[in-house]
This record gives structure tokens, C-alpha cells and sequence, in this order.
């Protein structure tokens, strides 16, 4: 586990025993109890290389005589960066839990523990569930129901043996249903879900904290903005949902948490000021938070106090329909290779190395496009569609889970993205 250096109580590892005993049994010998090492901790100021060196890793493979393979950061992202845990979780699988009490940590290790018990695991029974909202004519919806989530559905009803699948679209993708599969009577053991994530403006909103990140379902029509009854946020699940055992996946705008800054300045220069850019100007930050922070919406999930679900996937900041669409192609095939092994039994933090090499391989293009820039911007402005997809690889993760016994603009521009500075994240939120 990695806490924050100024975190001198570590008091929620206390309410962690469960899970770090059962990862303790888990790993034998490769087990390794840091909570006593200050070098372990993030240091104010730490890249991932520092914290590497510090602690006798580098770049490349994991080496687990030297570090842990999987890691946990336990603590709210103003302490510990989104970014870090974004750098770290290239080579090795990185999870975070932050919630608001110390019972939520208490009942998520609660949770993890009984659902990974040897002789009578608590699961859920075999379902998995996919879910797109269409709102009206709203061309990023109709994408991402029409280019990923239809696609998934498919290829997995068709080859999931011992499963039932099912696949919620449309005007059946409403609120009621999706408040069904959270908790609800059909709670399936696995949930993937594309819609829009509700953002709300300007920063520091009174309801920012608590509903940003909240799942738009196709009630809306896309006419007018979004109301209480459109959107099943974290107030929305009941003291009596039963989650324990559930993975869900939210391809959504904020679906897992919001940065402080927008990580796509570029793209939204442009939107709000109707401006072309090459894609590679520097400009100053656009301030949408007072701080980065978890979306409520999963800490409820996970630190339910009935039991929490396993791990919830999402995006930081806002998510692009390049993640499916690729020059105008649809390209699911990371989504797919990652529920494939996510249903073959690997653990989660396995499963979402499939966008971790997807976001290597388009940082290598926009590192590439900078040194472009510096002697033919000719050449850099054709590099320039490889970028706004880099952040749209961030699951936001909690927990390396295994299913069955087990998300900005929900579909973006069809078109060629932008070179931007930020990435598309997807993370875990939760991470035992």
C-alpha cells in the first residue's frame, strides 16, 4: 500500500486487516508490509522515476524480488496525484481507494475478503450486463451504443459459456433499469456501461463533489440540461443495494473521479472559442475542480455498508469516442481483449494492461510530435491525431477482482482526435 508521506496515522489500514491478510496468504513470501517504510510512502513532489529509485525499481518490467507487482495507494488525490498513480500503473497494477469514513475502508476489505474466501466465496451469480443510454439525437450516445457497447454485447453472448447476457439499450437503458443492475434485484456480477457522465460548471458548484461523474441514462432526450430523474448518482443507491461481488465499467465523462485541471485544454480552446490549433501550443491551464477528488458515485459502490462491489473502471476527466473510433473505424478490440481476459480469470489489474500498452504506444506518438515541432511542424501536424486517445486509457481501478464468482463526452467526435496534453484515463477506484 502506498500512503501519503503526511498521512503520519495511516489510520484506514487499520480497517484494511481483512484484505491485507488475505493478500498476505495470497503472496507467500512476495508479500511485503511497507506501512513502516517511510521510502515507500509519496513524497510530496515524487514522479514515478523518484519514487522508483527510491525504492530499488526502475523502468521496465516488474521486477517483484525488488517491488510488488500490485499496489494500492490508499488516500484522496490531492495528497497523492492522479498522475502518479497513472505513471506507476504502466508497468505495474495500481489501485486507490479514498472514502469520506472509516467504515467504507472497513466494509470494502470486508467485501474483497468474502468475495475471494476459499471454501465459500460470497458471489454473485454468473450475469453480465451492458448498458447504453441514447439520448435523442445526441450523435456522441448514438456512437458509443451503436460502435462499443453493441459490439461487446455480441461478441460475449456469444461466447461466454455458463453466463447470461444481456444488453440494454436505448429507450430501454433508463435509470429504473440501471438502479436495478446497481444494486438492485439484477445485479450481475459484471457491468459495462457507456453513457454521458453529468458535469457540472463552473468549478467549486455546490453539487460538484457529490453528483459530478453521475450516470446520464436515456431518460434525457438531450434537450435542455439533464435533471434529478435522468441520472442515477451515488444519493441513488439505497442502504439496501446489494453490490458485493459486482465489477462495473463506466465509460463516462468523470465516471471514476475529476482533476483538478482539464487535461484536454487544447480541444476545449477550441470548442469554446470556435479556434483552429495544431495541437501542440502551450497554453494555461483551464481550472475545473478546487481540488481533484474520487467521484461519489464509486466510493458508494465500494464502501457500501451492505457490502461493497469489487472494483469500479472509469475515467478521469472526460472520456472520447477515439477510444472505439479511430479515423472514423470502429476499433473495439481493446475493450475486448481486456473483457476476455477479464472473463478468462485474470485479476483486474491484469486485464486493464490491454490500455495501459494502448496508452504507451500513443505516448511514443506524441513524444514523437513534440520533436517534430522543433525542426518541421509539417510533420508534427500530421502526428497530430494520436493524442486526445492517450487519456482516454485511465481506468480508475480498486480492486485486481475477478468477474463471475466475480467513460466527457460518452462517444466524442467521430473524427481524427486532437494532440493534447492530458490523457484519456481509465483507473481504478478501490484496488485491494
Amino acid at each position: 500500500m502506498i500512503f501519503a508521506a503526511a498521512d503520519c496515522e495511516r489510520t484506514p489500514a487499520l480497517r484494511l486487516a481483512p484484505l491485507l491478510k488475505l493478500r498476505q496468504a495470497q503472496a507467500g513470501e512476495r508479500y511485503r508490509d511497507e506501512l513502516a517504510r517511510p521510502g515507500f510512502d509519496y513524497q510530496p513532489g515524487d514522479s514515478k522515476l523518484t519514487w522508483l529509485r527510491r525504492n530499488g525499481g526502475a523502468p521496465g518490467p516488474v521486477d517483484p524480488r525488488k517491488l510488488p507487482y500490485y499496489l494500492l495507494i490508499v488516500g484522496d488525490p490531492q495528497q497523492i496525484p492522479f498522475s502518479f498513480q497513472d505513471q506507476l500503473d504502466l508497468a505495474h497494477a495500481v489501485g486507490r481507494i479514498h472514502f469520506d469514513t472509516l467504515a467504507e475502508y472497513a466494509s470494502y476489505a470486508q467485501s474483497v475478503a468474502a468475495a475471494e474466501e476459499t471454501t465459500r466465496p460470497l458471489t454473485l451469480p454468473r450475469q453480465a450486463a451492458f448498458f447504453a443510454a441514447v439520448n435523442g439525437a445526441d450523435p456522441a450516445t448514438q456512437l458509443s451504443a451503436g460502435q462499443l457497447v453493441a459490439p461487446l454485447a455480441q461478441a460475449f453472448a456469444a461466447r461466454l459459456q455458463g453466463w447470461q447476457v444481456s444488453h440494454w439499450e436505448q429507450a430501454a437503458a433508463t435509470k429504473a433499469r440501471l438502479a436495478a443492475l446497481l444494486g438492485g434485484d439484477s445485479t450481475p456480477a459484471f457491468l459495462f456501461s457507456a453513457m454521458h457522465g453529468l458535469g457540472l460548471e463552473p468549478s467549486g458548484h455546490l453539487r460538484q463533489r457529490t453528483e459530478q461523474g453521475a450516470l446520464v441514462c436515456s431518460d434525457w432526450r438531450g434537450q435542455g440540461a439533464p435533471e434529478a430523474n435522468h441520472c442515477l448518482a451515488a444519493a441513488d443507491i439505497g442502504d439496501d443495494a446489494r453490490l458485493a461481488g459486482l465489477i462495473a465499467f463506466f465509460f463516462a465523462c468523470y465516471g471514476a473521479g475529476t482533476p483538478q485541471c482539464d487535461d484536454f485544454t487544447i480541444a476545449t480552446r477550441q470548442e469554446l472559442e470556435g479556434v483552429q490549433l495544431g495541437g501542440l501550443e502551450t497554453l494555461d491551464p483551464i481550472r475545473i475542480a478546487p481540488a481533484p477528488f474520487v467521484a461519489r458515485l464509486p466510493q458508494r459502490l465500494l464502501g457500501h455498508p451492505r457490502g461493497g462491489a469489487l472494483a469500479v473502471v472509469g475515467h478521469i476527466d472526460r472520456a472520447w469516442g477515439s477510444a472505439f473510433l479511430w479515423e472514423g473505424v470502429q476499433q473495439s478490440a481493446t475493450f475486448e481483449s481486456a473483457l476476455t481476459r477479464l472473463f478468462g480469470g485474470d485479476r483486474l489489474g491484469v486485464v486493464v494492461e490491454d490500455f495501459s500498452d494502448r496508452d504507451a504506444e500513443l505516448s511514443a506518438e506524441v513524444a514523437a510530435a513534440h520533436l517534430d515541432a522543433q525542426s518541421a511542424p509539417v510533420r508534427a501536424a500530421r502526428r497530430a491525431g494520436a493524442a486526445v486517445d492517450r487519456q482516454q486509457r485511465r481506468p480508475e481501478h480498486d480492486h485486481p477482482g475477478r468477474p463471475g464468482g466475480a467513460a466527457g463526452s460518452a462517444g466524442g467526435r467521430p473524427g481524427r482526435p486532437w494532440l493534447v496534453a492530458g490523457r484519456d484515463r481509465y483507473d481504478f477506484v478501490g484496488g485491494g
